[in-house]
């Protein structure tokens, strides 16, 4: 029975070594593409993120030192181990294990309340440039991105200038979202009813992924876009040719078939825009989709 036991126990620690192996071997192919910035936010965000985590290894890694250590002093054949059953009390423990949390948390509020106020979605970035505006609205399940002054759009596209601001208003035409561009920086909800500033800006040119961080429904997973950040002049480029090119106008009723349930199989680019759109979108004068939940239990959107 014995035999049994040890040999039970052995194989159960044979798969979770394997269970443990195969999670570090996918975490190994894993980009960290958070940690490779490529804007002033996103830099900012690297360097909270690296901060916080060397800080509070001031507390895991002498806790993971000390319980082995414990663990291999205290083992039942070591006889030269102090063993004080009688131990109640110690004043300079107390001062040890409480100071270090102590001075850990001080840290980390000030990393946190500093980066905060440096990193506030609706600051301006400090630029030479005028920043360029672009309205966002998150679908299910695409993004919208409307350039009021250029007056074009996209869908699952987004062209901006190298080194010029850029300042987003994001709102959603159905359920509450989140818009993410990992390698420029903060993430910030998108919400139907109402507007979300952001201010990020791309220090080099390259195409970066952007997704949603919420899961919205069954097209969730396909519910990304590509951030293109180019040469000023290729961005004016970009927009003359879009001007130029045939398709429909981005009005009311292109809206709303824009904005029915599916994934776009390809980006789609609007020549036109529709004065005022953005803003009945955000008023709900269009009224926002049923969302997926709704529409999945067979109940009514809203009333038109």
């Amino acid at each position: 029975m014995i035999g049994r036991l040890q040999a039970a126990l052995a194989l159960r620690r044979v798969g979770i070594a394997g269970r443990l192996l195969s999670c570090a071997l996918c975490l190994a192919g894993c980009n960290l593409i958070v940690l490779d910035p490529k804007g002033p936010i996103g830099a900012g965000n690297a360097t909270i993120l690296v901060d916080s985590v060397v800080v509070m290894l001031a507390i895991v890694a002498p806790t993971i030192v000390a319980t082995l250590a414990f663990a291999w002093w205290y083992r039942a054949s070591n006889p030269r181990a102090r063993r004080m059953t009688e131990f109640v009390y110690s004043g300079r423990v107390e001062l040890v294990t409480w100071s270090i949390p102590l001075l850990t948390i001080m840290l980390l509020g000030g990393v946190t309340w500093i980066g905060s106020h440096e990193l506030d979605p609706a600051v301006p970035i400090p630029s030479k440039y005028a920043p360029l505006d672009v309205q966002v609205v998150s679908l299910d399940w695409k993004w919208l991105f409307i350039y009021p002054e250029q007056r074009v759009a996209a869908v699952n596209r987004l062209v901006i200038p190298v080194g010029v601001p850029v300042r987003f208003t994001i709102t959603s035409g159905s359920v509450m979202n989140t818009f993410f561009i990992p390698q420029l920086g903060s993430m910030i909800y998108a919400m139907n009813g109402m507007e979300a500033k952001l201010n990020l800006m791309a220090d080099e040119p390259g195409s970066f992924l952007g997704l949603s961080t919420m899961i919205s429904g069954d097209g969730y997973p396909d519910m990304r876009f590509t951030a293109e950040a180019v040469p000023p002049d290729r961005f004016a480029a970009w927009v003359n040719e879009t001007r130029a090119g045939q398709g429909e106008t981005l009005n009311s009723q292109a809206y709303r078939d824009l904005a029915k349930q599916g994934v776009p199989p390809t980006s789609i680019v609007y020549p036109a825009v529709e004065p005022g759109l953005f803003h009945r979108i955000t008023t709900q004068a269009i009224p926002p989709g049923p969302g997926p939940e709704a529409q999945s239990s067979g109940k009514q959107g809203p009333e038109k």
